[in-house]
Formats: C-alpha cells, sequence, structure tokens
C-alpha cells in the first residue's frame, strides 16, 4: 500500500460534502502522455466483433459525417490499458472515497471530436447501475485539455446528492433540476476529477477544432461484487458497438 494516500484529508472531505473532487495533475506528462498513444492505438485497431467497442456519432459541424464518439470495454484487449485500470494509486484513491477496496466496473474514452455531441444532464446511477451495486465513483481522466469551448464536463455545484432524484433511463429534467446550479470544470492533461454516481452533470458539444479526449474509470466497492463482464454482456444486447449492430435495427442512447 502506498506509504500516502493518493487524495489529501481535504480532498476526501470535500468529496464526502459533494460528490466530487478535482485531483490536479494527478498523472505526469509522461503518464498522460502514453494513455494519448494508447488511445491512438486503440483507435487505429480494425474494428472486429469480440475486441474492443467503438461507437460512432453523426457530425454536428459535417452533415453527413459519422465520427467517433467513444470506445469502450477495451482493457482485456490492450495491456496497457489494463494495469492503469489497476495501478496502486489510482486505485488507492478510489478505494479511500469508498471506503474500502474497489474494483473495476467499466471504462470508456469520450473522444468529443470537433462537432461532437454533449450529454444531457443526467446521473449515471440512472442508467440502470443499481442492478450493479448501489455506489460507483468514477475518474475522468483528462487526456486533452478541456474547456466550455470543446465542451468540458459541468457538475452540479453544492451540496451533495445523495440519492436519484430522477427517473431511470430518463435525461434530468428542470423540474429535477430545481436548486441545482452547474458549475463548468476545466481540466489540462493529467488532471483528474473524481465523483460518484449520483452526482448531476453535463456537457456541451465541441464547437472548437480541438479534440477532447477523457478517459473513464469507473469503480465499485468490491464487497459489492465484480459486476464488469455482467455489464458489458447486459449493454451488448441493448447498445452494441456500431460493428456488430442488426441491419435495419434503431439503436438509441438513452443516459
Amino acid at each position: 500500500m502506498f506509504e500516502t494516500q493518493p487524495l489529501s484529508r481535504a480532498q476526501t472531505d470535500l468529496f464526502q460534502k459533494k460528490g466530487w473532487v478535482a485531483a490536479p495533475r494527478f498523472f505526469n506528462t509522461d503518464e498522460i502522455a502514453q494513455v494519448a498513444a494508447w488511445t491512438e492505438e486503440l483507435l487505429a485497431r480494425p474494428e472486429k466483433p469480440g475486441t474492443h467497442w467503438v461507437y460512432y456519432e453523426d457530425s454536428r459541424s459535417a452533415p453527413g459525417r459519422r465520427i467517433v464518439q467513444r470506445v469502450e470495454n477495451f482493457c482485456p484487449f490492450h495491456r496497457g490499458f489494463d494495469g492503469l485500470v489497476h495501478d496502486e494509486r489510482r486505485t488507492t484513491a478510489t478505494d479511500q472515497l469508498l471506503g474500502g477496496p474497489t474494483v473495476l466496473f467499466k471504462e470508456k474514452i469520450n473522444l468529443k471530436l470537433p462537432g461532437g455531441g454533449g450529454f444531457e444532464p443526467h446521473q449515471d446511477q440512472q442508467a440502470g447501475w443499481s442492478t450493479y451495486a448501489p455506489m460507483f465513483v468514477t475518474a475522468l481522466v483528462s487526456i486533452d485539455s478541456s474547456s466550455e469551448a470543446n465542451g468540458c464536463l459541468l457538475m452540479a455545484y453544492g451540496p451533495r446528492v445523495a440519492g436519484m432524484i430522477g427517473q431511470e433511463w430518463q435525461p434530468l429534467t428542470a423540474d429535477y433540476m430545481k436548486g441545482l446550479a452547474f458549475k463548468a470544470l476545466p481540466t489540462g492533461p493529467g488532471d483528474v476529477l473524481f465523483f460518484d454516481s449520483y452526482a448531476p452533470h453535463l456537457s456541451a458539444p465541441n464547437q472548437s477544432g480541438e479534440q477532447r479526449r477523457i478517459l473513464y474509470l469507473t469503480y465499485n466497492r468490491a464487497s459489492d461484487g465484480d459486476h464488469r463482464a455482467r455489464y458489458y454482456a447486459d449493454k451488448h444486447k441493448n447498445f452494441p458497438p456500431d460493428i456488430e449492430r442488426g441491419a435495419g435495427k434503431t439503436y438509441t442512447f438513452r443516459v
């Protein structure tokens, strides 16, 4: 175990109060450059069933063009990323925030290329996650600089939201968000934002000419079980990667 905890007492206290906390420069310049290189490796690999999942979206700036939106379920197929998600410094941080040993639940990289869309206000727990565990913590790892222009995360800023305020599988409506104020949280390469699965958040489309790649690593308490394989099996039934979709079928991302 680390002799020095990766998150300070002030950071863990802030997390308990707000449901999220920033950890600037959690990864150094060389480390995050390696993560960026791994991301490019994934995108360069051929897409085929049974490997990493790639999802596409319609470009907002180039009508008729499809662009990569995100990559998921890649750790079993990439040694570097698999090592990163089990890195002791990072797992110790999620252990601190969840009060005990944690296990990986899911991983994804949101590319948000120029012309990429945003995400409506939501709580991660709304996406059916209560089927697997009552609480999760996500480590948002900024690969590139994120800003309001390219669609950085906006987090509910105020007292911690302790439970579900919306309905499963539905974005948060104005009625559900009464009393909530959202704060833009720009990040630089190597910065990490830790937030729990009840923290309401959103992001805007990328209206800049620069990509905004972010790695999301989500964990739950080990005492609540290891649900990663089941989660991805369930997701594959309802929202498989583009290359594995049936002809003529419509697939809708909800939250």
